[in-house]
Parts: structure tokens; sequence; C-alpha cells
């Protein structure tokens, strides 16, 4: 996948603005760009320059002046790269972009693949895998909470904490493997008791790290909030409340919302993404039945679910039945369920079974009025049961979950071999292959296949 070639892309996004940064990188990217880049100061070239310092330059071909720019060179090893890297900040022209980009390939430069740089970056030891990966994460982060993860885990996370366990358990594995050179000795290299309290100590990080991936894949992604109810209940005119926009179609005559409608908010740096869904009710049509088909479909997807109903024209028994309903149909503890209350406005008296109401912890609204919004959104963060990620390591990488989950499967079975006296040759392999998964999160083990997947959905500047 990887050769030293010279490399170069555009690394803002597309379009025209008022700079745009190109960035070049490989082992001839002083020789090649020398050429191209005419410094202000007579005597002056890019052989010259001095790494992270910036220069004003002409570019141009035939004496004829592309643009003036700033460019800006990074020496290896002090790089992103770990390569010779330059960056030119030149005028954000879609024409001038691709004109230079013209000359850097006509003298041998060729174009960046997707995630190359970084690429490179993890290749140079400038980063292990799994900070390669939370570069993604935090170019795509959209909450301060998904960006604070990303950072976390660029500044090496739990990736620490792996390579010190897999360097103790390489340790013991390889005495296990010294004991089967010299097997017919019957001697024992390996302290068992040690290698015991290893064992503990790894299942115990490992399932806290497993544990951790329900928090964090929610936080990078948003958390996905259902809003559900019998229809003309209000759920539209709810979603267009929290949104502060007129995002659904809101009518008295039911059965308006048909199709999902889905938007996100961020509420004190936590992402939800909100889902507007069909009423729930006996359907009239065949579009309506596929509406609330869809609906029980995003209520097993959602991690939090906001059952809204006419506080005008429903009962407490009635209300209990439906919770009763919602427990019997979704199996998962960790589903929270709130009651919103609507339509306040219209009432001339308190609500039958009142004390009832407040008993179940409803929350009172009127959405046409966006009154009482801002206790929903209180509500919602509490649901966020996440402890301070500056002490806990937090995974949210899918395939760092299930490298971790395989590591405790191999572990356990490490543990089994040991308590059930199974020959050594055996036990050595479940430990070979727990070194393999808890590798496979680092990048000390890994395939062309492993890390085209990975960085094919990096943008190309990066």
């Amino acid at each position: 996948m990887y050769n030293d070639d010279t490399i170069c892309a555009i690394s803002t996004p597309a379009g025209t603005g008022a700079i745009a940064v190109i960035r070049v990188s490989g082992r001839d990217t002083v020789k090649i760009c020398s050429g191209l880049l005419h410094f202000r100061n007579q005597g002056m070239d890019l052989k010259k320059a001095v790494s992270h310092t910036a220069y004003l330059v002409n570019i141009e071909e035939n004496n004829e002046i592309t643009d003036e720019c700033l460019i800006t060179l990074f020496r290896s090893p002090h790089a992103y790269t770990g390569e010779d890297v330059l960056e030119i900040s030149c005028h954000g022209s879609y024409y001038i972009q691709q004109r230079i980009l013209q000359l850097l390939f006509s003298s041998g430069i060729r174009m960046a693949k997707p995630g190359e740089f970084t690429l490179r970056a993890f290749i140079n030891g400038k980063m292990d895998l799994s900070q390669a990966e939370a570069v993604a994460d935090l170019i795509a982060s959209a909450s301060k909470s998904s960006h604070d993860l990303a950072i976390a885990q660029m500044r090496g996370g739990y990736s620490a904490q792996i390579k010190e366990l897999r360097a103790q358990l390489l340790e013991f594995a390889s005495l296990i493997e010294l004991e089967l050179d010299f097997s017919q000795e019957d001697v024992e290299f390996a302290d068992r008791k040690k290698l015991d309290s290893l064992l503990i100590t790894l299942k115990k990080e490992l399932n806290s790290l497993i544990r951790s991936f329900s928090s964090g894949n929610v936080l990078k992604h948003g958390i996905p909030v259902a809003i559900v109810g019998k229809p003309n209940s209000g759920k539209s005119t709810l979603l267009n409340a929290l949104l502060n926009e007129d995002k659904a179609i809101v009518s008295e005559i039911p059965g308006t919302t048909r199709d999902i409608i889905e938007d996100a908010i961020v509420i004190n740096g936590i992402l939800f993404r909100f889902i507007d869904t069909a009423g729930l009710r006996e359907a009239e049509s065949i579009i309506e039945s596929l509406g609330i088909e869809k609906t029980y479909e995003k209520i097993r997807q959602a991690k939090v679910i906001l059952y809204v109903f006419d506080i005008t024209d429903i009962d407490i028994e009635e209300i209990k039945e439906v919770i009763e309903d919602f427990r019997d149909h979704i199996d998962d503890e960790e589903k929270q369920f709130i009651l919103i209350g609507n339509k306040t406005d219209l009432l001339v008296e308190a609500p039958k079974h009142f004390s009832g109401f407040v008993e179940l912890e409803t929350i009172f609204i009127s959405a046409k009025r966006k009154e009482n919004i801002h206790l929903i959104s209180e509500s919602l963060l509490k649901t966020v049961r996440l402890k301070d990620m500056n002490d806990t390591a937090t995974v949210s990488n899918l395939r760092h979950y299930e490298a971790l989950v395989k590591t405790l499967h191999d572990i356990e079975n490490t543990e089994m071999g040991f308590f059930n006296n199974t020959p050594t040759d055996l036990i050595s392999v479940d430990i070979k292959s727990a070194l393999h998964h808890l590798g496979l999160i680092t990048g000390e083990v890994t395939t062309d296949e492993i890390l085209g997947n990975i960085f094919s959905n990096f943008c190309i500047g990066k």
C-alpha cells in the first residue's frame, strides 16, 4: 500500500474560498518544489528554508505568475507524515487550486489517495493505528462530546494502556514458548501466579473498555430519540419546537405524518438525533400502515423514547397501559422512557388524576407555545449516563470493540486452560490469539486489507 514517492492534495474543502491549502509530502518534496517557488527575498530558495517557518513566494510557470502564496516547510521527521511536508496557502480560486496541482503533477508529484497522509504518519511511527482512526473521527465530529472523544484518542486514549498490557502478555507468551522448547526437561519459566494476576487484570480492564462502548458509540454518532404517541398528540409540533424550525408538517388531521422525519441538535455538547414517527393507531391505509411499521422499527433503534400524549384527552389508566405495553415489546434495560403531557394551553383546570401523572414524572408542556421545552432538554441530558471521560477510557470505534471482545474470549480460554491443566501448547494458542487481537487495535498487527478499509474512509487531503 505504501511507497515513499511524493504526493499532493488539496486539504481544504472543495470550492471557492478566501484561501486554500495544498499539501505536499514525500522524500523529494524540497527537490521537486524548489523549481516552482520563487521567494520574494532574493537569493532564498526552498532548500535553505527553515522548518516550521512561513515564507512569501510566487508560483510561476514560464515567468508567468500563477499566484502569490504563503508556504510552510515542515522538515522530516518533525512533520505530520514523518516526511518533508510542504503546505502551500494560496488564494481560494478554483482555477488557482487546479493550476497549482497541474504544475505539481507535471513535476512528477502524484495525487494522494484518501487518507494517504495519515497512513504515512502511521507507517512512519508518528501515531499508532487507533490514533490515526481518531483523526477521521475528529474531522467528522459534530458535537463537543464526539470532539472530546476524538481528541482523547488522538492523544493516546487507551492505546498506551493496551500496549502495556500486550507487552506484559507478550513477555509471558515468550516464556511459555521457551517451556515448549524444553518440554522434555519438565521445567517452568513462566510464574503461574504472576500470569494468573495478569489475566485477572486483563479481564478487569477489558470488561471496563467493552462496557464503555455503549456510551462511546452514542456520543460519537449521536443519541437517537424517538418521538412517539397517538396521531394528533403534537409530536410534529414538539419536533419543530425542539429544533426551533418548521421541519415537520403540522396538521389537525390525524395521520398526517406517514414517513419518518429526522434531524439533530446539540444540547450541552451532546448530539441528539430526533425521529418524528407516524402516530400509533389502527392504520386506515397501506401507506399509513407502512409508516406505523417504521415507527416500531425506530422505537427499537432509539435509546430514548419521548411518548407524547394529549393531556386534555387521556386518563391515567391508559397511560399506565401504554407504559406496560412498551415494557412488553422492548427488551432493553438501557432504553429510557419519558412521558410528555402536551397541549397544556388548552387546559382550563388541572387534569383528572393529576397526582398520578406527577408520580410518573410526566413533563407538562405546550409544544404550540414552546412552553417548558427546556424541561425536556434537561431530562434528555439526565439520560446520558456517562463518567468523566478525562478519568475513564471510552471506546467509540466498532473495530476496537470487536477486537476487545475477541481478546476477552481468548483470555477467558487461557484462564480456563490453566484451571483444567490443558497442555501448554494449546494454552499458547489462546495467548497468541489475544496478542493478535490486541495488536489489531494499535496497528502492531495489521494487514493491507485492514489499512485499506480504514484509510479509504478518509478525505483525500488528510
